[in-house]
């Protein structure tokens, strides 16, 4: 097996060949590529072209001033069809029928290597996040990264240090704090229109499930130890790298190897809302308390100002409604749980003279004109992100924080990592949300981190 350590050696032997070894995108007019000026121009690389990198990409390609130049995966059948089928087809359908200028690439550090590649958009699998993101910080990229930030709490401080390092711009994609109806909730809760907020219920899924998968033979089109990577190995099975046809849920978040189960998968949108609500960006609890069947009937966290919060898990996915699960239906079947079962419709926060219900094109308010309710010029007001692709490059020309910056991606993931190892351990944890530690607590500091497929390291 090839060394595959990263290095900066090897990222300046790499750009430095690059010219050489890739075919670089055609030179055609601007005007293909939106009004803006070549000097403003951001040229972008896709990491990871599954489905929601298909989404990712169609909104770039909208994003005025940008040029997709380069894909990777290490599934050919989605690498060809993000690089030829979407990136290809949406330039030539502009221009002429003919041009050919976004590269396919099997190995992410052929694209950080590249020196024209001003910015990365990575949606791979939740192992991946961080060894790929410190590459591209070293390589000098401005980066974009699907949510959740993290596989582990060490990794979170890690990122962070990276980007701060070496100047990044890097926007986290809990896409959720640029939709005006998030920003308006929290608006509410931080300036106390619910009068002292005292609690707050999130409904997400729960911790990973690691069931039991048989090994099946790889596909010839899958690079199945590269899919793995820096995780723990396990045997290829469908669930957890679905063939591009799969139209569901992807099985590999339920896998602790590799994700977080919909603790971090949800908890990235609906704990990171919680967070910002709280004004505890940068911060976290204090206390996490697993369900004990008797006073804990529930994962409950507490903070040091004594507001707690807890999770609603009564509803996992579309699974249990039998609804559809696709652009403006999301609502509806959260609805339909929250009717039928009781339970929250996304975020819940409840203060002494009133409360806040907020999900994805749905806001409730008791009382019920609080919605109405016009944040007053000498309030708090939250930063106001009308869309979170056209946020981040803006804040790429600016050279400034994005709405939901790596440290805000870090704190929010933090909180969903320690759900899931007070799950684990099954007894309460104290935690120190400055230092990052369990106080005095061996047997949970070692879930902080895990250790690296050999040879993956940072």
């Amino acid at each position: 097996m090839a060394d595959r350590r990263i290095n900066r050696r090897d990222l300046l032997r790499a750009a430095a060949g690059t010219a050489a070894v890739v075919g670089l995108p055609s030179i055609v007019p601007s005007s293909v590529f939106g009004a803006a000026a070549p000097s403003e121009r951001i040229t972008l690389g896709f990491i990871g072209c599954g489905k929601q990198s298909q989404h990712l990409m169609r909104s770039f390609l909208g994003s005025p001033g940008t040029h997709v130049v380069a894909a990777c995966d290490v599934d050919q059948l989605k690498l060809e069809r993000s690089s030829r089928q979407i990136v290809d087809k949406h330039y030539a359908d502009r221009k002429d029928g003919s041009y050919k200028g976004c590269d396919a690439y099997r190995d992410f550090r052929d694209v950080v290597a590249r020196p024209d590649i001003d910015a990365v958009v990575i949606s791979t699998p939740d192992h991946w996040h961080t060894v790929i993101s410190i590459a591209a910080c070293r390589a000098g990229k401005d980066i974009y990264c699907e949510k959740p930030l993290t596989q582990t709490i060490a990794e979170a401080r890690a990122l962070v240090n990276a980007v701060r390092k070496y100047n990044r711009v890097y926007q986290v994609g809990s896409m959720q704090r640029s939709s005006r109806e998030f920003r308006f909730a929290c608006e509410l809760v931080r300036n106390g229109y619910i009068g002292d907020i005292q609690h707050v219920t999130v409904n997400v899924g729960g911790p990973p499930e690691d069931k039991p998968l048989a090994a099946e033979p790889v596909p010839d089109y899958l690079d199945w130890d590269m899919w793995v990577g820096p995780a723990m190995w396990r045997p290829y099975n469908n669930d957890l790298a679905p063939h591009i046809s799969f139209d569901g849920f992807p099985n590999w978040r339920y896998c602790s190897y590799y994700g977080g189960g919909g603790m971090t998968d949800w908890g990235a949108h609906h704990f990171d809302i919680a967070q910002w609500g709280l004004g505890m960006d940068g911060s976290g609890p204090v206390e996490i308390i697993p369900p004990d069947g008797k006073e804990y009937k529930v994962l409950t966290y507490k903070y040091a100002n004594g507001i707690t919060m807890t999770r609603d898990g009564q509803v996992r996915g579309p699974e249990d409604t039998g609804l559809p699960f696709t652009g403006d239906a999301q609502p509806l079947w959260l609805e339909h749980v929250r009717e039928s079962k009781g339970s929250v419709n996304g975020v819940l926060f409840e203060g002494t003279t009133g409360k806040v219900e907020v999900n994805r094109g749905y806001l409730k308010t008791w009382p019920d004109n609080l919605k109405d309710q016009v944040i007053g010029p000498d309030k708090i007001h939250l930063y106001d992100s009308k869309n979170h692709y056209t946020d981040w490059l803006d804040a790429i020309r600016k050279r400034t924080k994005p709405i939901c910056d790596v440290e805000i991606g870090a704190s929010s993931v933090t909180v969903c990592h320690l759900g899931n190892i007070a799950y684990t351990l099954q007894r309460p944890l104290k935690w120190d949300p400055v230092r990052e530690v369990f106080p005095g607590d061996d047997e949970a500091n070692r879930l902080l981190s895990r250790p690296y497929r050999s040879p993956w390291i940072l």
